[in-house]
């Protein structure tokens, strides 16, 4: 489940070039993604399975922190620091996120820091160093740019920390729907009326429909769910072949080209995945 919920994140390059060149910017994706994200799970959980929407209020805050914490702030971050920062600088620093899950379930519910681990964890941040592209130069960094994307890891991160407590009370439907309720919400601060104009044309507006559901609906879905079933540190190793996806699909259908570091790092992410079978 974590495997197929990261794959499908990766896929998000399919959506987003084609989003981005109708003219829509990232800010205006983030709320196609989380808003579309809501009303599509209102929708079919409402006619569906109607009891995932009972919780008690004092369990709002795990949803706030999964919501807002987590996917909104993260997201807000990671596209600060792209635009301080090289997109593989951005990006390395938003998988530094597995390093802070393993530390924190550590801290917070005493799982095992085991060798396997810890090998496991080296290899998936040297293999995203690789796909991402650092060695190819043109690196630019700032400070402030730094820290945004460190920021990005982290609160990318919090997802399977506030989603492992909230899992202990509710299914990840549940989980899920009442993270979007914030995200997407929380999403509005990004609206700007003249940008989502675009989606009037049948193409863009099916496009964005793809984004919600395939590379955000359902990914969460997964992820979720697959969390429910293992230690956080571990799901979140795995979850990082969603760069290998995206590297592959940048390949096969935009034909951009393979480096040598781009298949050493497909190599060791894949080799973290299985030794952490």
């Amino acid at each position: 489940m974590v495997l197929a919920g990261a794959s499908l994140w990766g896929l998000i390059g399919l959506f987003n070039r084609t989003l981005m060149a109708a003219g829509l910017t990232p800010e205006s994706i983030v709320l196609v993604r989380n808003l579309g994200g809501l009303i599509l799970l209102g929708l079919v959980l409402g006619l569906w399975k109607r009891d995932v929407f009972r919780i008690q209020p004092k369990h709002l805050i795990y949803f706030f922190g999964t919501g807002i914490i987590s996917v909104l702030l993260f997201t807000w971050c990671y596209f600060s620091c792209q635009q301080e920062c090289s997109l593989a600088v951005a990006a390395i620093l938003l998988y530094t996120s597995p390093a802070f899950v393993v530390l924190l379930s550590a801290l917070l519910w005493r799982d095992r820091l085991t060798g396997r681990k810890l090998l496991a964890l080296g290899l998936t941040f040297f293999g995203c160093v690789c796909v991402t592209g650092v060695y190819s130069g043109g690196m630019t960094i700032t400070l402030r740019g730094f820290l945004l994307g460190l920021g990005a890891g982290f609160f990318y991160a919090l997802y399977s920390i506030f989603g492992r407590y909230a899992l202990a009370h509710y299914e990840p439907y549940t989980v899920t729907f009442y993270t979007f309720a914030f995200a997407g919400i929380g999403s509005l601060v990004f609206l700007r009326p003249a940008q989502l104009a675009v989606l009037g044309g049948a193409s863009i507006a099916l496009t964005a429909l793809g984004l919600s559901v395939v590379c955000t609906v359902l990914p969460y879905l997964f992820y979720t769910a697959g969390l429910a079933r293992m230690d956080s540190g571990k799901a979140a190793i795995i979850a990082s072949v969603e760069p290998v996806v995206a590297a592959l699909v940048g390949i096969i259908v935009f034909h951009e080209s393979m480096s040598p570091a781009t298949g050493l790092g497909v190599v060791f992410i894949l080799a973290a995945v299985l030794l952490l079978r």
